[in-house]
Formats: structure tokens, sequence, C-alpha cells
């Protein structure tokens, strides 16, 4: 591989070269023989060559080219690999996943477009079996935070209703090249066969709870006006009807408090 090239800050390359790290995350994602894996954004190889050996099939989306130029250099023999240069945001990932096989998904995501990557990724679920992702500590503790705090919000609410996530284990500056100057967090996704809570409509869910956080400062009933679900004189009603006070801050509500708001919103418009 190009050890001796300087990484590309613009891609917001830090890679990994703690064994102790890399190991960790190896044991985390649990790859055997029979299964299926996505590694986004190789780099240099870390991970890659075990998740290989392990796994029965495995796809390596890599943007920088002299990368994934170097990845298929190494792997053109094995027939199991499939090197794709190309920018994961881009990827069509339904063509990608063809078939009945479920994937996992292990990945030291570029900071830069973790939370982009993320949302692709939760729209491709039904695909997957799991996810072992490296993110950003702040982005990693926003996923599992609960009500109240200044980390739980959009992605919080979003992802639960879609996953189990548990925030595995922190990694610190020292075990990439070059260091960081923030921390890292290595989190597992499990993807749940039905939503945890019923929202009735997806796309009514995601508005309310986008509107919600969509002015954090602001009462729930003035957030919401962002999201045009309804007049405010009905959504004064649907909050009564839900139980639920207007004057509250979206931040302070439950999964299940959003999911009955939501379905309040969708019995409204007729979903």
């Amino acid at each position: 591989m190009s050890k001796s090239r300087s990484p590309i800050k613009g891609l917001g390359q830090n890679f990994l070269v703690d064994r102790s790290v890399i190991e960790r995350i190896l044991r985390t994602a649990d790859i055997s023989p029979d299964d299926r894996v996505l590694e986004i954004g190789p780099g240099r190889g870390a991970l890659t060559g075990k998740l290989i050996e392990s796994s029965g099939k495995t796809i390596l989306v890599e943007y920088d080219h002299a990368l994934a130029s170097d990845l298929r250099r190494k792997y053109s023999a094995n027939d199991r690999v499939t090197v794709i240069d190309g920018d994961i945001l881009a990827t069509d990932l339904s063509l990608l996943f063809a078939g009945d096989a479920r994937w996992k998904v292990v990945a030291n995501l570029p900071y830069n477009i973790s939370t982009e990557v993320l949302f692709k990724l939760m729209e491709a679920r039904t695909h997957l079996s799991s996810m072992v992702l490296m993110l950003q500590k702040e982005v990693g503790e926003r996923l599992v935070a609960g009500p109240g705090g200044r980390d739980y919000g959009v992605t919080t609410v979003l992802f639960r209703l879609w996953f189990d996530i548990k925030l595995e284990f922190y990694v610190y500056p020292e075990s990439f090249y070059p260091s960081p100057k923030i921390d890292s967090a290595v989190l597992s996704f499990s993807p749940l066969p039905v939503p945890r809570v019923d929202v009735v409509s997806s796309e009514i869910f995601s508005r309310l709870v986008k509107g919600a956080f969509s002015m954090r400062r602001k009462t729930l009933s003035n957030s919401l006006k962002s999201a045009f679900l309804a007049a405010p004189e009905v959504t004064s009603r649907i909050f009564s009807d839900c139980g639920i006070d207007g004057t509250r801050r979206g931040e302070t509500l439950s999964l299940e408090e959003f999911a009955a708001l939501s379905r309040a919103f969708a019995q409204r418009e007729g979903k």
C-alpha cells in the first residue's frame, strides 16, 4: 500500500495504526465465512486483510484513487473481493447489495461526511445484518443519548426507531496517523425487523422530528411551525389529544411521544 504518501487533509484521512484498536473492531464485527462485508474507506487496509480473510465476500469502497488502485492490485487475484474506486455517497447501495443476502458494514468513516453516510446506510437498512462504525466521539454520543440532554437530537431519534445501537468503546488521537484533534468512538448497530414504535408514516415522522429540533431553544409549538404539518390551532389540539405540553422543548420528548404525535398527524392527513 502507499504508506509513504502523506494523508490528504481534504479527504479527512486519519489512518488507524493501533493494533489493539484494530483487533477490538474486528472482534466487535464478528465476521464469519458466511458473511458479506462492505468496508467503507479502507484506506491503507488496516482492517481489510482480516475482513477478507474472515468473510465470504468483501466489497471495498475507497474514494482516494491512489489507495483504491493499490487495493485493486493487492487483491486482483481474489475473486471474493470487489474494489470500488468512488464516493460512497454517490454509490447506489441497492445495486451494491442486490440479492437476498444481508451485509455487514465496517467503517472508519471520514468525519466530514459521517452523518451523510449514516443516513444513507439507514435507508439501506433492510439489506444489513449489522454495522460497526467508528465516528467522531460527539456523533457517537449523540446516537445513544437519552431525552433531555444537549446530545439528544434528530439523529438520536431517527436512528433509535430503526436500530439497536451500542457505544462499544472510545478511541483516542494517538491511535491514528496523523493524530486528529478529536476523540472517536466505535459503535455497533443492529437493524430492527420492524420499527421500534409505530409511526404510521416515516415521512411525517421525519418531518416532525426535524422540525422539533429546528430551533432547540424554542418551544415545541414554535419549532413545529417550520415542519408545515398542520395549522397552529390543529397542532395545539393534537398536543392536547396526545397529552403533550406544547411549551416543552423537542429535546425532552421520548421516542414514544414523537411516535404518538406522528400517528396523530398522519391520521389527520389520512395516511
